[in-house]
């Protein structure tokens, strides 16, 4: 049986990185009495892996972890033992059963992710960014192409990043976008808004890149799931699974 755990992380661990995110789940399972499976040989470890690993410094709301049981345990029961074993800054809000083939995990069908993006909270945010910043990113948006040279750890290549925004909204915190995620294809808010930065006129532009003046959350992460000769859409990947009842 495969489980889902879907987590938030904020506050102080929001600048712990991904293995200490591992290892975080790795002894709460334990204190909590998860019944979670274990790989065979001579060096056997939890069967677990995440959707997407969170840049250091971000806060979340829609993290996903999926697991391997050996025994069933009731997702109210195993939520409520979870947060009991953890401490502040990683909360768990839902541990559902989802489907036991390879091509469901989290990691293998991700494809989008939302991103509340918001004026920072640093001294310098205040002065560096325009008041009508939310038009000039519409228009922005409005482009055809957005060519952009992205870095990987082994080479670097010009993309073209405007099919990567699937949409956006404003909200009263800032603006809310839904970029691609996954392993085929990214990108991550911090360079889509440093290009957009790029393109204000000065002095506007040059005050902005003298230092970060957007904060980013993560608020959930997606599926797009299609049906034979229908559209398809994206889909939550908590959604995808449900309660386990005993």
């Amino acid at each position: 049986m495969k489980a889902r755990i879907k987590f938030r992380k904020y506050g102080i661990l929001r600048f712990i990185g991904h293995l200490d995110v591992m290892r975080y789940f790795q002894k709460v399972m334990r204190r909590a009495g998860i019944p979670i499976a274990f790989t065979g040989g001579f060096s056997p470890h939890m069967v677990m892996s995440f959707a997407s690993p969170l840049g250091i410094g971000l806060e979340s709301d829609g993290e996903y972890l999926d697991v391997e049981l050996s025994a069933p345990v009731e997702s109210a029961e195993a939520v409520r033992r979870m947060n009991e074993a953890g401490v502040e800054g990683i909360e768990v809000l839902s541990f559902r059963q989802i489907a036991d083939e390879k091509k469901m995990t989290g990691m293998t069908i991700l494809a989008a992710a939302d991103y509340l993006i918001a004026p920072g909270d640093v001294p310098h945010a205040a002065g560096a960014i325009p008041w009508d910043w939310k038009e000039k990113f519409a228009s922005f948006l409005e482009q055809e192409e957005i060519r952009v040279i992205k870095q990987t750890k082994r080479s670097e290549r010009e993309v073209d990043i405007r099919p990567l925004v699937f949409s956006w909204k404003s909200v009263p915190e800032g603006i809310v976008v839904r970029l691609a995620a996954g392993s085929s294809e990214n990108l991550k808010p911090e360079l889509l808004m440093d290009t957009f930065v790029r393109t204000w006129p000065e002095p506007d532009k040059e005050k902005a890149l003298h230092g970060p003046v957007f904060s980013f959350r993560r608020l959930e992460l997606y599926a797009f799931l299609s049906e034979k000769g229908q559209e398809g859409g994206f889909v939550s990947l908590e959604s995808l699974g449900h309660d386990i009842t005993t």
